[in-house]
């Protein structure tokens, strides 16, 4: 969250010499940073919903994550009282309550929140059924935020992914995974959404693509997610060397090739190889792939061109490799060449120059001016970690 002085963000309208609660004048409450335009639900959304509006529905999903990112500010400042509580606010214009937070067992701090339809509240505005596109529950995760209590776990978490582009051994992922699979168990996968913001939106990804790998397709919307990493890096010199080896391998005796076993498929242990035939192995281990799910998961995306956490999702993958030199992004099935069938909805940003807090915040994505592109199965990163979810390892089908 890009941290402001309350006086910049109160609107001028509501300068007034009447006193305010110091609740009421915070820079994070919802009638000063919140969104202008968004209305509550009502009546009329049993005839047309507002869910139906990808922009509400991207608006409010941020709403949720901010919401988060305050629950635990809230936690850190003493405010368990309704009464001067930032948190709720975010959630119960739009007729969701809490029922569970996500806690961090290291530090005790919260790092995300499962929201759910408040049918009472509905009930109260004339809302007798939930309307329709409006997700039974929401997983939001929040993103790091630089307080003394949270800040050495978030980036102890920031550097685990900056080294090996995975999330999976923090124990946010596992707790935020059962509670995602809990959630979705219980309400249905296709009534459940999680939603994160830079590195919350990093956990999103891979718990919604870990049940994915298990026919758990929950919607995804994921703000600003963090897309550099060394371990992409040493892929990108991997994918070089790949090739460089397959050409020197063409000019010598086929007998000295040496066989490496590329069975093992765990994410992160495709990094901890050692030595080039390694790397080589672990990049080209899905050689003859199958392709199942298509389109089945497809998770939203939303960067900001000037932001370098997540700017390399715009970077677009190249669609005409040849399958007999090895590209890994490039599959064949039925005679049809499957070339982005890790798919996902890429929308991108940009406002020419914009300085890295604006770019990366998390409230530019409610703002009344938001412009966006829609990129379908056009970046090469988003191609890269997706594709294993639609394909079957040789050695999985052996």
């Amino acid at each position: 969250m890009a941290s402001r002085d309350a006086a910049e963000l109160t609107p001028a309208k509501t300068t007034t010499t009447m006193a305010v609660p110091a609740a009421e004048a915070h820079p994070y409450a919802f009638h000063v940073s919140g969104p202008r335009n968004v209305t509550s639900p009502n009546w009329r959304d049993l005839i047309n919903s507002s869910w139906k509006d990808g922009n509400y529905k991207r608006t409010v999903m941020a709403c949720f994550i901010q919401a988060v990112y305050l629950l635990e500010l809230d936690r850190q400042e003493n405010r368990s009282n309704k009464e001067n509580a930032l948190a709720p606010k975010w959630w119960i214009p739009f007729k969701y309550k809490l029922v569970q937070t996500l806690i961090d067992e290291r530090d005790g701090s919260i790092f995300g929140a499962i929201l759910e339809w408040d049918r009472s509240a509905a009930m109260a505005d004339l809302v007798v059924i939930r309307p329709s596109g409006a997700p039974r529950a929401v997983l939001a995760l929040r993103g790091t935020l630089l307080k003394s209590p949270t800040i050495r776990r978030d980036i102890e978490d920031d550097l685990r992914f900056l080294a090996w582009e995975s999330l999976k051994g923090s124990v946010r992922f596992n707790v935020a995974l059962e509670a995602l699979k809990s959630v979705a168990e219980s309400y249905g996968s296709n009534n459940v959404c999680v939603a994160g913001h830079s590195l919350g939106a990093g956990f999103a990804l891979q718990v919604g693509k870990a049940l994915a790998k298990e026919g758990i397709y929950v919607e995804t919307h994921l703000f600003n997610p963090p897309s550099v990493s060394v371990a992409m890096s040493l892929r990108n010199i991997g994918e070089k060397a790949e090739f460089a080896w397959k050409r020197i391998k063409s000019m010598i005796p086929s007998g000295s090739e040496t066989i490496v076993n590329s069975s093992n498929t765990e994410e992160e242990k495709s990094y901890g190889g050692t030595g080039l035939k390694s790397w080589v192995s672990n990049l080209n281990r899905l050689k003859n792939p199958g392709v199942v799910g298509i389109g089945k998961w497809v998770p939203h995306l939303y960067v900001n061109n000037s932001d370098y956490i997540c700017c390399s999702y715009t970077e677009k993958s190249d669609q005409v490799e040849k399958i007999n030199e090895g590209k890994e992004n490039v599959n064949t099935t039925n005679g049809r060449t499957v070339a982005a069938a890790a798919a996902a909805k890429l929308f991108v940003m940009s406002k020419g120059k914009q300085k890295f807090l604006e770019a990366h915040g998390l409230e530019q994505w409610w703002s009344d001016d938001l412009q966006l592109q829609l990129a379908l199965h056009d970046s090469k990163l988003i191609s890269r970690q997706l594709k294993s979810l639609y394909t079957i390892s040789a050695a999985g089908k052996s």
